[in-house]
């Protein structure tokens, strides 16, 4: 049973959610799993691909959505793509994917089904250009990558990064969700957009 993996995170009457961290730089990987149907899917296929292929296994899932292409986010995809789950990430950052391989493309408001369960896609660019969030409708779930985390946003300077557009897209693009909804960024822990939202102005006067 998945319960017995101890990687159970969150739960309600419809969904689960496991949460495993991997690698040299502590990614948060998660599975999101319809507690009806038993579908699931993988957001980020990061690193530790032995111990991610045994999560899919005994979760159900049936592909990867990729938040962003940067590397620490794609190492395990080749063992992923060859053990045959199909692997999704946006046109822009397609390119970082180039040494793994992908399948299909995720687009903006895009929804996707996994079992009863459906995900409202979010580009948010600026971390990378193609930095997508995952919102979980009817549930107060949000899926941020390396966008939203708790105390600012995600790094821009690296290639391809933008500050001024990271912070439009968390003030337009995730800022208009719910206070109590819950996020799950790419590293480090939980935190919630009222505990976030308040300090964006801070963030844009330090600038970063």
């Amino acid at each position: 049973m998945a319960s017995a993996l101890g990687t159970l995170h969150y739960f309600d009457n419809n969904l689960e959610v496991h949460h495993v961290v991997v690698g040299a730089y502590a990614n948060n990987v998660f599975v999101l799993r319809c507690k009806h149907t038993g579908d699931a899917v993988l957001i980020d296929a990061a690193d530790e691909h032995d111990l991610l292929l045994e999560l899919c296994k005994a979760t159900g899932v049936r592909r990867v959505l990729e938040t962003h292409g940067h590397h620490d986010h794609i190492q395990a995809i080749p063992a992923m793509r060859e053990a045959g789950y199909e692997v999704a990430v946006a046109d822009a950052d397609a390119g970082m994917l180039k040494d793994v391989g992908y399948d299909v493309f995720i687009e903006d408001t895009q929804i996707i089904e996994v079992g009863k369960i459906r995900i409202e896609t979010i580009h948010n660019p600026g971390h990378t250009p193609g930095s997508m969030s995952f919102k979980v409708i009817d549930a107060p779930l949000l899926f941020s990558g390396d966008t939203l985390f708790p105390g600012g946003p995600g790094a821009t300077h690296f290639p391809g990064g933008d500050f001024e557009q990271i912070i439009q897209s968390i003030d337009q693009r995730l800022f208009t969700y719910p206070a109590d909804t819950v996020v799950l960024p790419g590293h480090g822990t939980n935190t919630t957009i009222a505990q976030e939202r308040p300090h964006l102005q801070e963030w844009i006067e330090r600038g970063w």
